[in-house]
């Protein structure tokens, strides 16, 4: 008799049978994502790599692994940066089909890391061994992890560490950065599966690499690293909440009614000692505003207050050449006005990574394809109220590496940003927790001015010590503390924990070298 053809339940058992453990890691991606702010379940930052790990562990082959790591990918990164939509269709206007391939692109690029990450631990890195799960695996996912933030312009953002901020693991941030706190945390996901796994010594073994971080961090939470330099100085820092479809509208009457708000909330702010407005404050370039800059120097002078200001400019352009644009900001002290600009850019958001026919379909379709240009490489900290103060703008914050020269030189850091881009999601309060590490790594005062939230003062251990409330206008005053001195981070930057990772990495490839030989 012919068999019983299956039926549809079986089919489908079969196909999660074949699936699951993909789909397993695309859970466990998702769930890391919760591990950030503003959920701050940051034990999830341990028990998420520990899925995958094991996932690895039980992989029949690279490829295999591979899979497992695009699909643990593209977990956390939709999971975790679906407020671009906002931005990209919402506020860009671009056409739904526009923002959803940009983000799949960004999803897809993102998730190819963790894909390249699951081959070489299971081709290479043993993920069933103890050297695998607490050495060979958490120091490539340090590099990859790293890779990521700069590579083709990069994206740091959901690097393990940042999870941490308000768990004791801060405590080890100024000593390593965020890296390092990457590197605690697998280690310790590898110490789990094995205390599940392993037997005798091992299993104790696991158990110190998994307690041990904890312990020294938490007892390293209240070491200052740097010192309180002269008197505490007064800070206010200008909120003016415009909605980015408002600001986006081009009507004299709407720009002056911003003019208008911030000139309002400035008076507001007469009298501290630095004021510092959000990234893009003003509606148009800033040139085209000079008595109305002048006007605010000039009551500034008068109140004895130093200003910050955030504002995109123009630069005209030599011989006939197209101006050049900047996202920038101003300083106004005793001296003669001081401009930073804006180093690390957006890619899709203020420049076009696109050839001239692109640019030029953008044009037909009514799209952004203007550039911003890149500011000098190196640029002096500005010097108010007083103070050294390093500036950033928006997510340079997420670029520890490019900052350190200027906060070493400087006595607090000052970052403004626009978040207003990305609605009320989460995405505001994912940067306002990279921001906070920046001060735990530095070691001092970082103050935060953005558009609509979330403005705040973030003192050296990480604490938001002032908050302004959210998408409303407002000014937050407030002190800050002038520091000096180095931490080790600040010292040494990345340099230590990576070359730590490639040496655990170099290691495990002789090793596997000297095994071929002996057993030819």
């Amino acid at each position: 008799m012919p068999s019983r053809p299956p039926t549809r339940v079986a089919d489908i058992l079969v196909v999660l049978a074949r699936w699951w453990p993909r789909l397993v890691a695309l859970a466990a991606g998702a769930l890391l994502s919760f591990s950030f702010a503003p959920y701050g379940q940051w034990w999830l930052a341990l028990a998420a790599p520990a899925i995958l790990i094991a996932l690895w562990a039980r992989a029949t082959s690279a490829r295999a692994g591979a899979g497992l790591g695009f699909a643990f990918g593209v977990g956390l990164y939709a999971s975790g940066t679906w407020w671009l939509y906002i931005s990209i269709h919402g506020f860009g206007e671009a056409p739904l089909w526009v923002a959803m391939l940009v983000m799949s692109a960004l999803v897809l690029i993102m998730a190819a890391y963790q894909a390249l990450l699951g081959y070489a631990a299971c081709r290479w890195l043993r993920p069933a061994t103890p050297a695998g799960l607490l050495l060979w695996i958490p120091a490539a996912w340090v590099l990859i992890e790293w890779l990521r933030g700069w590579f083709l312009s990069g994206f740091p953002w959901l690097s393990l560490g940042y999870s941490q901020t308000d768990s004791a693991l801060a405590g080890l941030a100024p000593l390593g950065g965020v890296h390092l706190l990457s590197f605690a945390l697998l280690a310790g996901a590898g110490a789990l599966s094995l205390l599940w796994r392993g037997r005798g010594a091992w299993r104790a073994l696991a158990l110190v690499v998994l307690v041990l971080p904890w312990t020294l961090g938490q007892s390293l939470r209240g070491v200052e690293w740097t010192e309180a330099v002269g008197a505490a100085r007064t800070v206010a820092i200008v909120q003016g909440a415009v909605s980015q479809d408002i600001k986006n509208l081009e009507s004299a009457s709407n720009r002056q009614h911003i003019l208008d708000l911030y000139a309002q909330l400035h008076s507001k702010a007469l009298g501290a000692q630095l004021i510092v407005w959000p990234e893009a404050a003003l509606p148009y370039y800033a040139n085209y505003y000079t008595e109305y800059l002048g006007a605010v120097w000039s009551a500034s002078r008068k109140a004895g207050s130093d200003v910050m200001l955030g504002a995109t400019r123009e630069e005209p352009g030599a011989d006939g050449e197209e101006p050049r644009y900047f996202n920038s900001i101003l300083a106004f002290g005793d001296g003669d006005p001081a401009i930073y600009d804006k180093r690390h850019l957006v890619p899709f958001g203020e420049y076009f990574p696109v050839p001239a026919w692109v640019r030029s379909w953008l044009r037909l379709m009514s799209l952004p394809n203007s550039d911003f240009n890149r500011g000098a490489r190196q640029q002096a900290p500005f010097e108010l109220a007083g103070v050294k103060l390093a500036p950033s703008i928006c997510y340079e914050d997420a670029y520890p590496q490019m900052l350190r020269a200027e906060i070493r030189a400087s006595g607090a850091l000052v970052t403004v940003t626009n978040d207003a881009w990305f609605g009320h999601s989460g995405a505001r309060y994912q940067h306002l927790q990279i921001a906070r590490m920046r001060a735990l790594e530095s070691g001092r005062y970082l103050l935060r001015a953005a558009n609509d939230g979330v403005s705040a003062v973030i003192a050296p251990d990480g604490r938001v010590v002032a908050k302004a409330p959210e998408f409303e206008p407002a000014v937050l005053r407030a002190e800050f503390q002038p520091r000096q001195g180095d931490t080790p981070y600040l010292r040494l930057g990345n340099y230590p924990i990576l070359a730590l990772a490639a040496l655990l990495l170099a290691g495990r490839m002789l090793q596997g070298r000297v095994r071929v030989k002996d057993s030819s």
